[in-house]
């Protein structure tokens, strides 16, 4: 199977191409550079695989939650791409790409995510990790540090979240360390798409929408 991903929901931007286990990623920390570099990146990573669009199964997105233009730039590009060549979406949660990233890097397999929401919140979900697949442990949420919830056990704390908050969700959940300088990747994005248990999971691209969880922002956009 041949995918093509992307990933624009925090500070880095990234695309990836994954072709049956080999993955071939461009990835930068760029913030607010995302629209300017993410067409690029497509066509570095497709060139690099010796692909063209036309020769995809499938496209793959980090649909959020994430900064709110960041998600919206990934979700904007898939939807055309995949109007343009009739190519079925994965949407993948960037907290779910985070967690794979972090537990590939790290060797953990009990991942708490979190990235910095703003306004004094995080995006927050817990992740069980084996080989290339996550297991959704609780419902994503966004929330004050100090209101998170963990299933009982020991984790390993990941993104910009736990550099912000990392003393309050300590208090809130066994920590045995974190990283925060580790952000969710397009690599991790298309290894999760190419899950064969994902496939009911795939949508056309008119269904492919963001996930925000903030919805009393989402309201103004």
């Amino acid at each position: 199977m041949k995918l093509l991903a992307l990933e624009t929901a925090t500070e880095a931007c990234s695309a990836a191409v994954w072709i049956d286990g080999a993955v071939f990623e461009c990835y930068e920390l760029a913030p607010r550079r995302h629209a300017a570099l993410i067409l690029p990146m497509i066509e570095m990573v497709l060139a690099e695989a010796g692909l063209t669009i036309h020769q995809l199964d499938a496209l793959a997105v980090g649909r959020g939650p994430g900064a709110f233009t960041g998600v919206r730039i990934a979700i904007g590009v898939v939807q055309g791409m995949a109007f343009a060549s009739d190519l079925p979406v994965a949407p993948i949660s960037t907290l779910a790409a985070l967690a794979l990233g972090t537990a590939r890097e790290t060797g953990q397999t009990r991942i708490a995510a979190a990235l910095d929401a703003r306004m004094g919140e995080v995006y927050w979900g817990t992740w069980a990790v084996t080989d290339e697949a996550t297991q959704w442990l609780a419902e994503e949420q966004v929330c004050a540090p100090s209101q998170v919830t963990a299933p009982p056990g020991e984790w390993f704390g990941a993104g910009s979240g736990w550099t912000t908050y990392s003393q309050i969700l300590s208090q809130r959940l066994i920590a045995s360390g974190w990283k925060g300088d580790c952000y969710p990747r397009a690599g991790d994005v298309a290894r999760l798409a190419a899950d064969p248990g994902r496939r009911s999971e795939w949508l056309t691209a008119e269904q492919v929408r963001p996930v925000y969880l903030r919805n009393q922002v989402v309201s103004r956009s």
